[in-house]
């Protein structure tokens, strides 16, 4: 794809709600398309919903691209910051007649649209207050503030060539005169859109394709200004798993949410840019990767499909690849919100590296880590299946052999193996029995690595609360 203007793209969420999974997907497309570009990258808050925007959402919504890495060149600018320049252009577009004042009432408004409805007709406005030649315009009536609506062209169509789903066209004919400014001087969300994309020079828009019936009315706006209108790109939505739209019971959750549910930020953006977007076979690519492939070619027009367990595939890939010590450094959150002192750096990162294999989320992690720095209690059926009258003296032997040798991994290792051979056992027996009294689990890594995480004294104290004989 060639732009001849340097790429100006932008993400405007509004603050009614958090930063929810199809907005944080259309935020990385955007994202990725001006960083492939070398351009530049907006936020926008849409707050012109007085009533429903929240100061708690916009510090969600700036958190959620800061945890997702999306940084922003320009920005947040706010709309309801930019009222006076809303009402500026206004001005001048009635001055130049590409917009209007019209007086009618709620009850009008509401009888007209009864009165097409009853003649089978689409309900719209009719253009009563729409000045035209030899039209002859009744006095404005007392009391009413007006709205200004655009004066939409008739006939002909609205024409453009999406970056997604190839050529659309719109008649004229099915779009009623817009309102651009509501009576108490509000401005409406076509409006502001259209000259917030205007005025921040705007290349390109990328959004969900439940915006496409909007693009022809911002299209309309953009003539009656004279202004360039950017490329518009309309991604279908993301639907759940059994086809409907994503709902909050398919995990469509603010985007801190999964922050809070251990994923990281890299499966995160790798995942989300999956859904509706593809560079050839490939499931699994760095941020780098993305940049460099994302041209605004192979965006899918059939909807994304979201897969809770495909997410989690993609986590346990980053977690197996992080550093440990940046692993360590992020299994702290969930291990504070357990209140659990935290071990030194030096031992949570050899932890990490022991259990990230095992893992798909970093709670997931903090639930291995987290018995090395409480007491655990095994389950009675763990206990009655695995601690039995044939591996007790084993235990008693081993717990004194712990007692003495170096700690670290051979030498925890040998006396093990020294147990086993003392007592007839194989490691299928003994092992398990360890693992229950000081895991509260029968299943972990090697055993020696597992017991070198421990600090010996807890080693020594679990495998003696079982009153094992002394």
């Amino acid at each position: 794809m060639s732009t001849e203007r340097t790429v100006r793209t932008r993400i405007a969420p509004s603050p009614t709600g958090f930063l929810h999974l199809g907005t944080a997907r259309t935020a990385l497309f955007s994202w990725a398309f001006a960083r492939h570009f070398g351009g530049s990258f907006i936020l926008r808050i849409e707050d012109t919903d007085v009533a429903r925007s929240t100061q708690e959402a916009v510090d969600q919504i700036i958190a959620a691209m800061q945890w997702l890495g999306l940084d922003v060149d320009e920005g947040p600018f706010f709309q309801m910051q930019r009222i006076a320049r809303y009402r500026e252009v206004i001005a001048g577009m009635l001055q130049a007649g590409t917009a209007y004042r019209c007086w009618c009432t709620p009850a009008e408004l509401d009888a007209m649209r009864e009165a097409q409805r009853a003649r089978g007709e689409k309900p719209r406005y009719d253009g009563r207050w729409r000045p035209e030649p030899g039209k002859v315009l009744p006095a404005p009536p007392a009391g009413v503030e007006p709205v200004v609506r655009l004066r939409n062209p008739q006939g002909g169509v609205v024409a453009w060539d999406d970056l997604v789903k190839g050529p659309i066209a719109i008649a004229n004919d099915e779009l009623d005169d817009l309102i651009l400014m509501r009576a108490d001087g509000t401005p409406t969300y076509n409006f502001c859109v259209v000259v917030d994309d205007w005025d921040m020079r705007i290349t390109h828009v990328i959004r969900g394709d439940d915006h496409v019936n909007n693009t022809p009315r911002q299209i309309n706006i953009l003539r009656a200004l004279g202004a360039e209108r950017p490329v518009y790109g309309h991604v279908p939505m993301i639907l759940g798993p059994d086809g409907d739209k994503l709902s909050k019971r398919h995990g469509a959750v603010s985007v801190m949410q999964y922050a809070d549910d251990g994923y990281l930020p890299e499966a995160m953006i790798n995942y989300l840019a999956r859904l509706g977007w593809s560079h050839g076979d490939d499931e699994l690519f760095s941020r780098e990767q993305l940049v460099a492939w994302f041209d605004g070619h192979h965006l899918a027009r059939h909807a994304a499909q979201w897969d809770a367990a495909k997410l989690g595939w993609v986590n346990a890939h980053y977690l197996k690849q992080a550093d440990d010590a940046a692993l360590a450094a992020m299994v702290r959150a969930p291990l504070a919100r357990r209140g659990l002192a935290m071990p030194d750096a030096s031992r949570l990162e050899r932890l990490c590296a022991l259990y990230k294999d095992r893992c798909t989320t970093l709670v997931e992690l903090a639930d291995w880590i987290g018995m090395h720095l409480v007491d655990v209690h095994p389950a009675p059926e763990l206990l009655a299946a695995h601690v039995t009258a044939a591996v007790t003296p084993a235990l008693v032997a081993l717990r004194e052999r712990l007692a003495t040798v170096e700690w670290e991994r051979g030498a925890i290792a040998a006396a093990v193996k020294q147990t086993l051979a003392e007592h007839g056992l194989k490691m299928a027996q003994l092992a398990p029995a360890v693992r229950v009294l000081v895991c509260g689990r029968a299943q972990t890594p090697s055993l020696d690595a597992v017991l070198e995480g421990f600090e010996r004294a807890q080693v020594l104290q679990r495998l003696a609360a079982a009153r094992l004989p002394l």
